[in-house]
């Protein structure tokens, strides 16, 4: 006889609570992870949203939040070099009212581009109005830490720079809606550089293409309306090289296990570049489900392995790409519920509003609710200039 037995349900209620939890009490295993505190708090509250659960938090605990996330905020003063940003925790901001002391510390407070991309995101999808932030000062510390050929270290005091940067740039910016003296045209040659012969993108120049990498470069060109630059071949190699990751969940590079965070970064690239339908549903929310705790709730990166709130908010994400019941849109480039999205668009609205014709240095006023589209135009990919280098065969 076939076996009819009912699919495996997600566990809702359970990873609501899992999330919850890590809004009030992180385990001592995660005390390692304390300088980069907001993107826990990104992935609870995002994951909140995506759960359709964020009535969870209580008002008062809401209010919190965007307060804690707003007492990381740095604005430089006058005769400071451009760091403004968010911090990712408040070690660097000392409860005390000694001068000297909280002066000391002041040279060692500065924003970073992720910390800074995941706190504006979390105050997006609270509700907040962004009324406590300065713009232009923030787009500046994302501009001051550009590199010459176009990519981005994390912070203004040596850090990292790579893909990963690039694209928290590009949501920043594109949050703000606002790209002051970031160029574009670097930043894009920069992705296009990166782009290696099996078309996905490497980390760096001269890099291995991989999975999380190749959704940085792909949602900051969508973000920074440069996405319609590729054209039709290339998108059409790319999106191969995104489908070949699917074993049954979805892997990061070639001969490399499965994960369940690639179910976002590779689904949300496919997403972006309309072919997420040519994926098998099926086994990807088969592979989700098999990291799924049924104790305690949250998903893992692999079966048996301990669920954390990295891998819960992508696997949710995933599931939500395939349009898994009880679960919010996500929108795959700015990597939040589309409710968020919404409410973002409204507040860029207002800011047109209030200065009669938009942003006052990047006139990218028209474009700013395209951005938040999913739907590209396919129009623009097959009359642009050929992006491609490699001799690799036409995608079948």
């Amino acid at each position: 006889m076939e076996d009819h037995a009912e699919p495996e349900p997600v566990l809702l209620s359970k990873h609501a609570k899992n999330l919850l939890r890590f809004l009030n009490l992180l385990p001592a295993r995660m005390a390692s992870h304390d300088n980069t505190r907001s993107t826990i708090v990104f992935f609870a509250v995002c994951g909140l949203d995506v759960l359709n659960s964020l009535h969870l938090v209580p008002p008062q605990q809401r209010q919190d939040i965007i307060d804690w996330i707003y007492g990381g905020l740095v604005v430089p003063r006058d005769n400071e070099k451009n760091c403004g940003g968010f911090m990712g925790c408040r070690a660097m901001v000392p409860k005390t009212e000694d001068a000297a002391l909280l002066e000391c510390m002041r040279k060692y407070q500065w924003g970073h581009l992720a910390m800074t991309y995941t706190s504006i995101a979390v105050l997006v999808t609270l509700g907040d109005d962004l009324s406590r932030l300065d713009r232009r000062s923030i787009v500046d510390g994302v501009a001051a830490v550009q590199k010459a050929e176009g990519s981005f270290g994390a912070c203004i005091d040596g850090s990292e720079d790579d893909m990963r940067f690039v694209y928290c740039a590009a949501a920043i910016c594109h949050m703000l809606d606002y790209w002051g003296d970031v160029d574009k045209e670097a930043m894009y040659q920069f992705i296009m550089r990166s782009l290696r012969y099996d078309y996905g993108f490497s980390q760096e120049l001269e890099g291995e293409a991989h999975g999380g990498t190749t959704f940085c470069a792909l949602a900051a060109l969508h973000l920074s309306g440069q996405l319609k630059r590729l054209d039709a071949d290339t998108v059409e190699r790319m999106k191969r090289w995104l489908i070949f990751r699917q074993m049954d969940g979805f892997q990061g590079r070639p001969n490399k296990p499965v994960d369940t965070c690639y179910s976002f970064w590779i689904g949300a690239s496919l997403c972006i570049l309309d072919g997420f339908e040519l994926t098998d549903y099926a086994k990807n929310r088969e592979y989700i489900l098999s990291t799924q705790d049924k104790l305690i709730g949250g998903f893992a990166k692999w079966p048996q392995a301990t669920p954390d709130p990295f891998h819960t908010y992508l696997g949710l994400c995933g599931l939500a790409f395939t349009g898994e019941p009880g679960l919010s849109a996500v929108n795959p480039s700015l990597n939040m519920s589309m409710a968020a999205c919404v409410h973002l668009k409204h507040l860029h609205e207002q800011w047109h509003s209030r200065n009669g014709r938009g942003d006052d240095d990047t006139g990218l006023s028209s474009a700013a609710q395209q951005h938040l589209k999913l739907a590209k135009e396919p129009e623009a990919m097959t009359t642009a200039t050929t992006t491609s280098t490699s001799p690799l065969i036409q995608a079948q």
